[in-house]
């Protein structure tokens, strides 16, 4: 027992200073204080109507009208059905957030260091600089958290396809299955699916050392083990991944059915989002020292340059107050990269790449090259537009590639491999088995390259690069070119300032290692220096950007909105109706009116593409027929003084159903969608003439004075509707059209409905009066919740077996 206890005593140290150093650093939280991020404002908005229901019913709605006309809730935090890796999830997160993740980020990358046999000690060194690498501080201070969420399970699925390489078959299967099923239900498939690429770097250079070894059966038993590892996690996680893989079909992920512009320019219809949407925030390539030295490139998009700076005086030279100046030179624009915004720079440490290198001189073989060949794709992707080459190959050829943007965020590859190397530099400074000279030749060859390029940059600066930003004469012509020259000189000072730091730090760590071969300093010594510059190095830049500043009092952010006089108009209105913001405010805050109301705005970036076509061709043009045949009853506009008042007069809104006299057949969605130009929207309808035909549609129904269709009662998963009507009729219902889950019920009895309007539903209804309901019942999360069961008990059986095999192979060596 002793023996146990002793084994598992350090780890359970580092366990415990990981706890306290990530609740020192966002210490507000222990004062009851919760961290302000502006993408989590935006998803409570979206996510206040599903919430309420859910306290209020007891059961979970897969549906909300609160945004977007109504869609899917499968990615705005939907609750399913036996998803017990989930509840691990929050077992595992039991720290108050973001200090959650910041304690995942330092646990999975210390236990992928153990997994490489790294000493505890380095492994929580590496576990520092990856976790305080300040990309991955910074999506904690704006809220993307489910990306954050999915990054720091990457290392520990690593860990386990790792183990099972080295022939840990039974923990290796485990690990990689539940840490799989983890990442899974973090539901960020992008940072999933840049993990399978570097997985893919990671198995090529497994294969080619196994096949120089002629241990190919090892391989292939490895990568067996582990495709039923990975059928097992997604089996876990089924649920989602079925309802997310149905709903992004029908989303602007998928494939639209149009092939020109809201402009009439012609489209390429493919699947995937808009190149040129993909590649908005590229990465620039002399943005790469952002990574080696902070603000290289002028740090994120405004940057507080204080009393002392250019751009200071230069305020004061336009005839701001010297109070004005200040809170202006405050948000002073420093950046001068591509990329449309920067919140800060994706700094990777000076320290850390300082050992990067001395790892590419020191470390050897397979490790090195799926670490490298991370590190490489990794960069020149993150390139996107301006590596055209290589992004358009992959857009193109690559499956599923071009269902992501932002093509900068794959640099957390580069950001999870970049320590891991650095890591070995020291692991194999510290052993036996390469010679003295070959290490003070290393340490030489990194000086010169890493010490030597800051030196550059700070003699050369000036004739390497012009320092001017994307919007510089914008500002020119606001303020003259004087501003602009007080900008340009503010960033080369800021750039100066930090090489410096930056070659300052690499003299620091190369003088260490340096005592170290002349054995002036111990091994534990070294480790605790590089503790403490690693921390110095990335918690100094970390607090510039994610501070006690962030946090506010726990209310202001469970309750991100305020209710104002014009909210209130409209929550008195007890009618079923939708809601237009169109003020500056909600353009800021884009699902405040989802927050309050059933609104066609929000935040998603995966909204319906059918909704967002009606936004790009008619609602954004002014066509009110569309906002009437959405029933926008409400506009939210701003006075002349700037109130926010709720019209009514902008908008004829038809209610939330009506009848219909006439049906227009068209041939494809692009004719469609263009009669919407000139609909009578209450009397007519447009069709597909394929829908028209197999349903059996007539061209024309008679409506007599009394006819009609009421909305007697309503939940965001069931609809129920009361008509009455002497002859058939066909109805248009003012709901988005999603045939994967709605049903329509006509007293009580199963019937088909079809899609008018390019995005409404429609129904034809016999004559007589009639109880209508139409229900959200999506097959998909029962047959999901039936995987995801069986894959739970499956798992746990696996898991008892598989300790209970370790248990008797530990005593029979005993």
């Amino acid at each position: 027992m002793f023996i146990y206890v002793k084994r598992f005593l350090p780890h359970l140290l580092i366990l415990i200073g990981f706890v306290v150093l990530s609740l020192a650093y966002f210490s507000p939280v222990l004062q009851g204080k919760k961290i302000f991020q502006s993408d989590i404002m935006h998803y409570i908005g979206m996510s206040k109507q599903q919430v309420d229901f859910a306290e209020e019913q007891g059961e979970e709605t897969y549906w909300t009208n609160s945004a977007f006309g109504g869609m899917p809730t499968y990615q705005l935090g939907a609750k399913y059905p036996h998803n017990y890796i989930k509840k691990l999830d929050l077992a595992i997160r039991f720290l108050p957030r973001p200090a959650d993740y910041l304690f995942l980020y330092f646990i999975g990358f210390y236990i992928l260091l153990l997994s490489l046999k790294v000493d505890f000690k380095l492994a929580a060194l590496g576990a520092l600089a990856f976790g305080f690498s300040t990309y991955l501080i910074i999506i904690l201070g704006v809220g993307h958290n489910a990306k954050a969420h999915a990054i720091a399970y990457m290392p520990l699925v690593l860990s386990g396809i790792i183990l099972t390489f080295r022939e840990k078959y039974i923990w290796g299967f485990l690990l990689t299955t539940v840490a799989l099923g983890l990442e899974i239900v973090a539901n960020h498939y992008q940072m999933t699916y840049y993990l399978l690429l570097l997985v893919i770097v990671l198995g090529l250079a497994y294969f080619v050392d196994a096949y120089k070894k002629k241990q190919l059966p090892h391989f292939f038993k490895s990568v067996g083990l582990l495709a039923i590892a990975a059928i097992l996690a997604v089996g876990l996680n089924a649920t989602n991944i079925l309802a997310t893989q149905e709903y992004v079909k029908e989303s602007t992920r998928g494939k639209s059915d149009l092939t020109i512009t809201a402009n009439g320019e012609p489209r390429e219809v493919k699947e995937g989002l808009d190149p040129t949407y993909i590649t908005e925030y590229s990465y620039g390539l002399a943005e790469t020292f952002n990574l080696y030295i902070p603000k290289f490139m002028g740090g994120g998009s405004t940057e507080d340059v204080g009393k002392e700076s250019a751009t200071y005086k230069a305020y004061i030279n336009l005839g701001a107050s010297p109070i004005d100046a200040i809170e202006a030179s405050r948000n002073a624009p420093m950046y001068w990269g591509d990329q449309t915004i920067v919140e800060a720079p994706a700094y990777v440490g000076a320290v850390v790449i300082f050992l990067f290198v001395l790892g590419l001189f020191l470390v050897k073989g397979r490790l090195k090259w799926w670490l490298v060949g991370g590190t490489i794709l990794s960069l020149l992707l993150s390139y996107g537009k301006n590596f055209s080459l290589l992004t358009d190959f992959f857009i193109d050829y690559v499956p599923l590639y071009n269902k992501f943007r932002a093509v900068s965020s794959i640099q957390v590859i580069l950001e999870l491999c970049i320590p891991v190397l650095g890591v070995f530099a020291l692991v194999r400074l510290f052993n036996d088995f390469q010679k003295r000279e070959e290490k003070v030749k290393a340490l030489k060859y990194s000086v010169l390259i890493c010490g030597g390029l800051a030196l550059i940059l700070l003699l050369f600066h000036s004739f390497l690069f012009n320092f001017e930003g994307t919007r510089d004469d914008q500002y020119a012509q606001a303020y003259g070119q004087a501003f602009v020259d007080a900008l340009v000189s503010d960033r080369k000072a800021l750039l100066v300032a930090d090489t410096l730091r930056t070659l300052i730090l690499v003299l620091l760590s190369a003088g260490a290692i340096f005592y170290f071969l002349k054995e002036k300093l111990s091994e534990k010594v070294l480790i605790i220096v590089f503790g403490v510059l690693i921390l110095f190095d990335l918690v100094s830049v970390d607090r510039e950007y994610v501070n006690t500043d962030n946090f506010v009092s726990a209310r202001q952010v469970d309750k991100p909105y305020q209710v104002t006089k014009a909210d209130q108009q409209i929550l008195q209105d007890q009618g079923h109706f939708r809601v237009l913001d169109v003020t500056r405010q909600g353009q800021q805050q884009p699902a405040r009116a989802a927050y309050f109301h059933n609104s066609l705005s929000g935040y998603h970036a995966a909204k319906l593409h059918r909704f967002d076509a009606l936004m790009d061709f008619h609602i954004y043009n002014n066509n009110t027929e569309v906002l009437n045949m959405l029933n926008t009853k409400y506009v939210l506009v701003e006075d002349q003084a700037g109130r926010i008042e709720a019209s009514t007069q902008y908008t004829k809104p038809n209610g939330n159903a009506w009848f219909v006299t006439k049906i227009n057949s068209v041939e494809n969605g692009d004719a469609e969608i263009g009669a919407l130009d000139s609909l009578d929207t209450k009397n007519e309808a447009v069709i597909l003439k394929s829908i028209s035909e197999a349903f059996q549609l007539k061209k024309s129904y008679q409506k007599d004075s009394l006819a009609a269709i009421k909305l007697i009662r309503h939940k965001p998963n069931e609809l129920i509707y009361e008509s009455k009507n002497t002859n058939k009729g066909f109805a248009v219902l003012s709901e988005m059209y999603y045939y994967k889950g709605w049903n329509a019920y006509i007293d009580g009895e199963l019937v088909p409905h079809v899609r008018v309007n390019y995005a409404l539903r429609g129904l034809e209804i016999p004559s007589g009066t009639h109880t209508i309901t139409f229900k959200f019942e999506p097959q998909v999360v029962e047959t999901g919740s039936k995987i995801a069961l069986g894959s739970s008990v499956l798992l746990g059986i696996l898991l008892l077996l598989g300790g209970l095999l370790q248990f008797r192979k530990q005593k029979s060596t005993s």
